[in-house]
């Protein structure tokens, strides 16, 4: 696994101040929050990836230290790299992580992902 356990330590204490059902996974190559069974902050190495909302996206992907996540040679949207000093302090990494909290309240699971809590899709079948 490729983190920085300090990085990961400073996601994991501002995320335990807002959520309650966090689940740690190893995904994308480095450690993965999920929160509420979607996934909210990544670390790989010494940057960050966050789902953001899409308009936040779009006004966050202009910033120093910003890059959308490609994946399979497409822009993964709603998916943002952070790296550089913008993460470094406490305040800086706090805002981002806060972003991504925000918008997991309110995001959809993964298509194909279902929580444990919401209903089996009807499968067209009638029970004898």
């Amino acid at each position: 696994m490729a983190y920085d356990p300090l990085l990961a330590d400073r996601i994991r204490e501002l995320i335990v101040l807002r959520a309650s059902d966090v689940v740690e996974k190893t995904m994308f190559g480095g450690l993965s929050f999920m929160v509420n069974d979607k996934m909210c902050v990544s670390t790989k190495n010494d940057r960050i990836m966050l789902r953001l909302s899409p308009e936040t996206y779009e006004i966050e992907l202009q910033g120093d230290g910003v890059s959308p996540m490609i994946h399979s040679g497409r822009e993964m949207k709603g998916f943002l790299f952070v790296t550089g000093p913008t993460i470094q302090t406490k305040a800086g990494l706090s805002r981002w992580v806060n972003l991504a909290l925000d918008y997991n309240e309110v995001a959809l699971p993964s298509p194909g992902k279902r929580t444990t809590s919401s209903p089996k899709p009807p499968t067209g079948k009638k029970k004898k």
